[in-house]
């Protein structure tokens, strides 16, 4: 079992090598098809290939433009199967923290919750790899407020680090009903860049698919690679007019870094993007939008 765990692995690290050739391919093949079909000078780095791509072209067919990927590998079943999500915690969390994570396993359906006790994380990966879990969830915190969350889909990866802020809890809004358990519709808001694009396909496989009459909602928007969380309930007590609840939490979420495989491996795996809050051009950037 651990050898064919550890050939999946390196497989699909392969892959995701020959991805990023595959997308340099590609773009010098755009480039190529652009200036043949504006009538202008090929660009001197392609001349030497240009013959090459030229023949590449004619393969080509429309809208076959990134298909074939390693996330078609990661998230292969995604809307064919129920995702299984499980929630776990840091070691020793506080009250408040138990509270978050009781919340969080409202908001995802068919989401379990689990007590970390003392378990180390890589005996809670095997342990949710082998009862099909998809998605592992792990909460962190600071003198009992809500800083950091991780999200690892098993059995590959990828895993995405958030940091948490702005955290309000359903506790803390008045005059809260009782939680939906509806499928929700997403909406992601703000998502343009390539990593935009895959932080919201990490976040959007952790849902099932919803009925068309579902009146949950639940809203990413991303300003400032900030991404506001949101969730709400709707009603229509006309034609024309749309009634919002919120039925919380709220918070905001900052993503610092991907990894290409799952927390177990977290000292070896490959880091697939990292924020660099230190660089003189870190407050002009942004990444998740163009």
């Amino acid at each position: 079992m651990l050898r064919r765990e550890a050939r999946l692995r390196r497989e699909y690290l392969y892959r995701k090598a020959q991805e990023q050739k595959q997308h340099l391919l590609e773009e010098k093949k755009q480039r190529l098809k652009r200036a043949l079909d504006d009538n202008q000078p090929i660009p001197s780095e392609l001349r030497r290939a240009a013959l090459t791509l030229q023949g590449a072209l004619e393969f080509d067919d429309d809208g076959g433009e990134g298909v074939l990927s390693h996330q078609d590998d990661e998230y292969r079943w995604a809307g064919v199967e129920d995702p299984r999500i499980m929630i776990t915690t840091s070691r020793d969390p506080s009250s408040r923290l138990k509270m978050f994570a009781k919340e969080l396993k409202l908001i995802f359906p068919g989401a379990q919750r689990m007590n970390r006790g003392r378990h180390e994380i890589g005996a809670v990966v095997r342990a949710c790899k082998a009862n099909g879990v998809t998605d592992l969830m792990v909460v962190h915190e600071h003198r009992g407020t809500p800083v950091g969350l991780i999200l690892s889909h098993l059995p590959l990866g990828p895993t995405a680090y958030f940091t948490l802020c702005n955290v309000v809890m359903r506790h803390d809004i008045p005059d809260l009903g009782t939680a939906s358990e509806a499928l929700p519709h997403l909406i992601f808001h703000g998502f343009s860049s390539r990593l935009g694009q895959r932080v919201s396909n990490i976040l959007r496989y952790l849902f099932p698919v919803p009925k068309d009459d579902s009146r949950r909602v639940i809203t990413f928007a991303n300003q400032d690679d900030y991404i506001s969380f949101r969730h709400h309930v709707y009603r229509k007590p006309d034609h024309n007019t749309v009634e919002l609840t919120e039925m919380g939490p709220r918070f905001e979420m900052k993503l610092y870094m991907i990894r290409l495989g799952t927390l177990e491996h977290e000292a070896t795996a490959d880091v697939e993007w990292r924020w660099h809050p230190y660089t003189h051009t870190a407050r002009k950037r942004t990444f998740l939008s163009v």
